[in-house]
């Protein structure tokens, strides 16, 4: 006889598990539908998993994480490159993007957006593409030929029809925004097709020169920082890959699919989503990068080191400017790197160390407060 929901919540109301472990077997029970007898078994039988499964006391989780994960990455390749779609979109791989995982850096070396699509958008090749140009920074050099005519002194600049007509721009919105942001006379040819003639506000060479200059650096449409977008369809849908990331702007695009956006910018993570989105990318990222070279660590781990990484409401690196510079124990920030400042230092300010952790303790020579190095026996 199957049993009911009011004695199933009896039964596991006094199970001293997670809430979310609770729910699921409920959710389990419920549907399959067991017996009184085999409800107690399951119970049984769990807690003595979740048991197992929990660390002992006095255990080194540090230790263990970073041997876990640092292991691995002896075996991790240097490979640096790998391509997105038909162009290539670079990305950096094993161990240089594991190191920069941990260090916490403000911007990777090869920032990169994967860009989820809405319903109506995915499906529609023309679509993807339109929104593509509308997020990727087009400058005048892959629109027009730039010449520098000495002898009036001004810049002509030729525009490509094709080009503009694909990019969804027009001869007058150019000229307005080069106006806009040279601050100099822009005027479109009457005579030639799509020809605009840039007149500097001094006939100098210098000033030529410099306007020649300038006008590369100024984005006519599209967003500032994305360098190039590829369109790649995936299961059914299509998807944009970005070289450059500008998380916030991205998502004011219509479109985009705010929900299923990623970056590989840890940092712009936590700027716009905040510390706990940023904890999830740490393990989404550690977890990517180990996998793609073959290589399994628990989660756990992973999660203990994001955790450390977060733990005060920003996301700090593993290293002298973050967790490790940030000990306790003048000892454990000696024996890490700058060794003789540290010492210094605390001599000078009359620190003292309580002598709790592991490396302290192994340089004054004493066993450490970890496993049976924490248990007192007292014989009577």
């Amino acid at each position: 006889m199957t049993i009911s929901e009011a004695t199933v919540d009896s039964m596991i109301a006094q199970l001293d598990l997670p809430a979310n472990i609770v729910k699921t077997l409920k959710e389990d029970v419920m549907k399959v539908g067991v017996t009184k007898k085999e409800l107690e078994q399951i119970i049984e039988r769990l807690g003595q998993s979740y048991r197992y499964a929990c660390v002992e006391p006095c255990e080194a989780v540090g230790v263990v994480s970073a041997q876990s994960i640092g292991e691995p990455g002896t075996q991790m390749t240097m490979r640096t490159f790998h391509y997105a779609g038909v162009a290539e979109i670079n990305v950096t791989l094993g161990l240089p993007r594991l190191i920069e995982i941990v260090d916490a850096r403000k911007q990777p070396s090869t920032p990169m957006m994967t860009i989820a699509l809405e319903k109506e958008f995915s499906d529609d090749r023309d679509m993807a593409r339109k929104i593509a140009w509308d997020i990727e920074a087009s400058h005048i050099e892959n629109l027009a030929e730039i010449t520098t005519d000495l002898a009036n002194m001004q810049l002509i600049v030729d525009l490509h029809e094709k080009t503009l007509l694909q990019r969804s721009l027009n001869i007058d919105d150019i000229a307005d925004k080069l106006r806009d942001k040279l601050d100099v006379m822009v005027k479109v040819s009457e005579n030639i097709d799509n020809q605009i003639v840039i007149t500097p506000n001094s006939p100098s060479y210098r000033e030529l020169l410099q306007l020649a200059k300038n006008i590369h650096s100024i984005t006519l449409k599209g967003i500032e920082g994305i360098k190039r977008v590829v369109v790649r369809k995936e299961d059914a849908e299509y998807t944009l890959y970005t070289e450059g990331s500008q998380l916030r702007d991205i998502l004011q695009v219509d479109g985009v699919d705010v929900t299923r956006t990623s970056t590989n910018n840890i940092g712009e993570i936590h700027e716009v989503f905040g510390i706990e989105a940023a904890r999830n990318a740490i393990i989404t990222e550690a977890t990517d990068t180990l996998s793609e070279q073959g290589l399994t660590v628990d989660i756990r781990h992973i999660m203990l080191v994001s955790d450390i990484m977060c733990c005060d409401g920003e996301v700090k690196q593993i290293g002298r400017h973050g967790i490790s510079g940030e000990k306790a124990s003048v000892f454990a920030r000696a024996a890490f790197e700058v060794t003789v400042n540290h010492l210094l230092d605390a001599g000078m300010r009359g620190d003292y160390d309580e002598l709790n952790g592991v490396t302290e303790n192994i340089i004054v020579g004493q066993p450490i407060k970890l496993g049976t190095g924490d248990v007192h026996l007292i014989a009577r």
